[in-house]
């Protein structure tokens, strides 16, 4: 493989780093898919005009990021993707997926009216005995379950929901374009968990799977509760990426 340089300023990519682009592209555009196996070491060799060490090299940094595994005595396979949404900014389901290029969809499994537990209400600063809609949706991206979420609120809040299509919109496009509410903030607990057989069910996955749980309450501006949620992602499926500072002291 020959560096074309048009620029004696530019600095050529290495060898191994030219190899793993070329194959990191192949697996995003889909060329490999999931589960697929990779050609051996001795045709990429031939393919890219490299040493064996060049390609193990940049075999060694795929691998490294997730987008290969090696099985002994089998080869090298394409991994299943894992999905990463940025949580520096309060984002929808919806609108996460498109950051990164993705579609997403959602089943709606129910939509029912009743009086909340305790710690629900409590969040949505509901008094004892008022009622809350409850929405359950499993969350799909490329048209695989993700996420399972079960969501409260308060009646006055669902109340402008009206025939919105909860199946295609994120909760936060309504609050804001059907209900005129601006979103303020969020309060979030994250924590991992084993999988029910029911949660196991909806995502697909065998019981006692691990998955991430998110406990969320969205606030208006003025820091009242418009809802509460549950969020469960699949563990091997998903993760959250962000970029934080370190906080000045004194």
């Amino acid at each position: 493989m020959e560096n074309q340089l048009s620029d004696v300023n530019v600095v050529p990519m290495p060898l191994f780093q030219q190899v793993k682009e070329s194959i990191r592209r192949k697996i995003l555009d889909g060329t490999y898919a999931p589960h697929q196996k990779l050609p051996s070491e001795r045709q990429m060799i031939e393919a890219f005009s490299v040493s064996r060490i060049t390609v193990r090299q940049a075999l060694s940094q795929l691998q490294r990021d997730g987008l290969i595994f090696k099985i002994n005595g089998k080869g090298t396979f394409v991994s299943l993707a894992k999905a990463q949404f940025d949580v520096s900014t309060l984002k929808g389901f919806g609108e996460s997926a498109a950051s990164i290029g993705q579609a997403a969809f959602s089943k709606l499994i129910s939509i029912t009216t009743e009086v909340p537990k305790d710690t629900v209400a409590s969040c949505l600063k509901l008094a004892n005995g008022v009622r809350a809609t409850r929405i359950q949706r499993l969350r799909y991206l490329n048209c695989e379950p993700l996420a399972f979420d079960i969501t409260y609120a308060p009646t006055h809040v669902s109340d402008g929901f009206g025939n919105a299509d909860l199946e295609q919109r994120d909760l936060f496009d309504v609050l804001e374009n059907e209900c005129g509410i601006a979103i303020g903030s969020a309060r979030v607990n994250l924590e991992s968990m084993i999988c029910d057989s029911e949660l196991a069910g909806f995502l697909n996955m065998e019981p006692g799977s691990a998955a991430l749980h998110i406990e969320r309450t969205i606030l208006d501006r003025s820091g009242e509760p418009l809802l509460y949620e549950n969020l469960f992602y699949r563990g091997d499926r998903f993760r959250f990426g962000m970029e934080i500072v370190r906080a000045h002291l004194g």
